[in-house]
């Protein structure tokens, strides 16, 4: 088992440590991007053998290594952790970053070879990051991946350098996730300093044995909450991911389906046991989970740009998978965690195959695409239709069983602000449909069908988008059951078949709205917005919250210059003049220093006979 976990942690570091160490190979292009291809082959084959071999013997199993130890301290070990969440997890994104490679072969056939090089080494060493942190033993480990993935997704949505938008979103990523990744060193510190250890496992024994609690407990788990809220783009962090859709697009596949804003999710399910033993976090994480689903699938009504509407529907379904976690149920969360790879990565491709025929991401630009794209049409329809929870797609088992746990656990405000959300996704996603591939606009003449090296990766995902619920729901139940000890799905509990019947009334409800508006025209939607006045500018705007976030970023710099002022001007202004004055002071002085021996006696001789006088006139007194 740790053989095939070796080799699928080798497959992509061997690709990227030869592409990053023979420069003429890196250079040649395609040869490059298919030794990288290969690399990432090589894992997803080493995912499934450990999947199979795993399964014989569903237990979780360590082997590490020491890495540091003293005298004074317990040692601290890096090793691999195999458990039914690193192998479900490991699954995931050895494929979607498999089906990303080949894809972007077609993607990005006109890049420069040594572009195209650089891409597909950013690429492996992105793969290598995410596995590691999948099947990291400890979460000091994990925050070195953790780290690493950062990295990677700061060079590859900076990948197009030279344009200032993709530079200033790889910038405003790195650094807006990196604030909550020093929340995440901190409660890395706090759980260290009460528990003595950092591997999962002891963390967890510690928690449960009364080792680790209180005031210590709650810090640390909140301090990974933070990086959490970073990578998945929580609010108010999730300021970062529509703006990295300057990146190329299958980046964005691989970032929004199966690594960057995967691992917050993935992290939190992994500290459940911790997490449910401080409910107060509990609390704030369902309340901000549930706040960032309904304003990302806010900001999406508006948008015009299609990748950056897949994005905030990103957003807004990361948020429902942090409520899911926040009301106790990460079983649930990372079930729809694992659908949403595969339709959200089936988007973002297809959006990408309309990118790569038109040159344009505007969906108004767009229009009456069906005849000239009918396949990538029907792989949007199978991905919008997955993600609007619509009935068998993968989204309506993920989906609703997110909903009833959040029900069950009662939570019911929680509840209704998830359904209104999955109405408002439904009629964003039907909106972007209809706009373009049947609305009346004429799109330019030359649209035609991408080639197979984009089809065809669109073609595994579609299946998993089309089946991947009814298939994995159980396998999944079963694996994190054994490996967390969590509850299985409820199954709506009390609340039987209202779930399902509430979820998919909004899903209907919301697609109807959508086709009156954008496909009959029975209502005018520009009207709507317009009456709406301040909060279609508030959706517009982003609720502010960019404003708010440059506000208090130029608020930064400008008090960052008034220290630079008063550290130059004031404090070295004193020690500069305190200098200056004992220099002048010394130049008046050193006039008594002339250098000639018969003045220093005639000093010495002075002084004795002042030394005599003073002497007298104290035996007189």
């Amino acid at each position: 088992m740790f053989t095939w976990a070796c080799i699928l942690l080798g497959g992509p570091l061997a690709a990227f440590a030869v592409l990053a160490a023979a420069a003429p190979l890196r250079r040649t292009g395609r040869p490059a991007a298919l030794l990288s291809i290969a690399g990432m082959g090589t894992a997803c084959v080493a995912a499934v053998g450990l999947a199979v071999t795993w399964s014989a013997r569903p237990e979780p199993a360590v082997a590490d290594v020491v890495w540091a130890a003293t005298s004074r301290m317990p040692a601290i070990r890096f090793g691999l952790l195999v458990d039914g969440l690193a192998v479900c997890m490991a699954l995931v994104v050895s494929l979607v970053a498999l089906l990303v490679q080949v894809y972007s072969l077609g993607y990005l056939h006109d890049e420069p070879k040594p572009s195209l090089g650089r891409y597909y080494a950013w690429q492996s060493l992105f793969a290598f990051s995410m596995l590691g942190l999948v099947l990291a033993s400890s979460v000091l480990q994990t925050y070195v991946f953790w780290e690493l993935v950062g990295l990677c997704s700061f060079l590859l949505i900076g990948f197009w350098y030279r344009r200032k938008e993709a530079a200033r979103a790889a910038l405003k990523a790195f650094w807006t996730t990196r604030l909550g990744d020093v929340g995440f060193a901190l409660g890395i510190v706090v759980l260290w300093g009460s528990a003595r250890t950092l591997s999962w496992d002891g963390l967890f024994s510690a928690a449960a044995g009364g080792r680790l609690g209180g005031m210590a407990l709650g810090l640390g788990v909140t301090g990974l909450f933070l990086g959490a809220m970073g990578k998945s783009a929580q609010f108010p962090l999730h300021i970062w991911l529509p703006d990295a859709m300057e990146g190329p697009t299958p980046v964005s596949a691989l970032i929004h389906a199966a690594t960057m804003v995967a691992a917050g999710v993935f992290l939190m399910v992994r500290s459940a046991p911790l997490l449910v033993r401080v409910p107060d976090l509990s609390a704030a994480v369902l309340a901000i989970g549930c706040l960032t689903a309904v304003l990302g699938a806010s900001m999406a009504l508006t948008e015009r740009d299609v990748k950056r509407i897949l994005a905030f529907s990103t957003v807004s379904q990361l948020g429902m998978m942090m409520a899911a976690v926040g009301a106790g149920a990460p079983l649930a969360a990372f079930f729809h965690l694992v659908t949403h790879a595969a339709f959200k990565a089936l988007l973002f491709l297809a959006a990408g195959s309309l990118i790569h025929a038109l040159g344009t991401n505007d969906i108004f630009a767009m229009g009456r695409l069906w005849r000239p794209m009918r396949v990538t049409a029907v792989y949007f329809l199978l991905g919008g239709l997955a993600l609007a929870g619509v009935f068998p797609f993968a989204g309506f088992f993920s989906k609703d069983a997110v909903l009833a746990e959040v029900l069950h656990r009662g939570h019911p405000v929680a509840f209704a602000v998830l359904l209104a959300t999955a109405a408002l996704t439904a009629f964003y996603m039907t909106r972007a449909f209809v706009v373009v591939f049947l609305g009346t606009k004429k799109a330019e003449a030359h649209a035609h069908e991408s080639g197979a090296l984009l089809l065809a990766p669109m073609g595994v995902l579609a299946l998993g988008a089309v089946v991947g619920g009814a298939l994995l729901e159980g396998p999944i139940a079963r694996a994190l059951s054994g490996s967390l000890g969590l509850a299985p799905f409820s199954e709506g509990g009390e609340h039987g078949l209202i779930v399902p019947l509430l979820a998919t009334a909004a899903a209907l409800g919301g697609i109807l709205v959508g086709w009156l508006g954008y496909g009959s025209r029975a209502f005018d939607p520009g009207r709507v917005a317009a009456a709406a006045g301040p909060l279609t500018r508030a959706i517009t705007r982003r609720f502010y919250v960019d404003d708010v976030a440059v506000a208090a970023y130029r608020g930064w710099l400008a008090l960052a210059a008034a220290v630079g002022w008063v550290d130059r001007y004031v404090v070295d202004g004193v020690v500069n003049g305190a200098t200056v004055a004992g220099e002048a002071m010394a130049q008046r002085l050193r006039v008594l220093q002339n250098g000639k021996i018969q003045d220093a006696l005639y000093a010495v001789g002075l002084g004795f006979l002042l030394l005599v006088l003073l002497a007298l006139r104290g035996l007189r007194g």
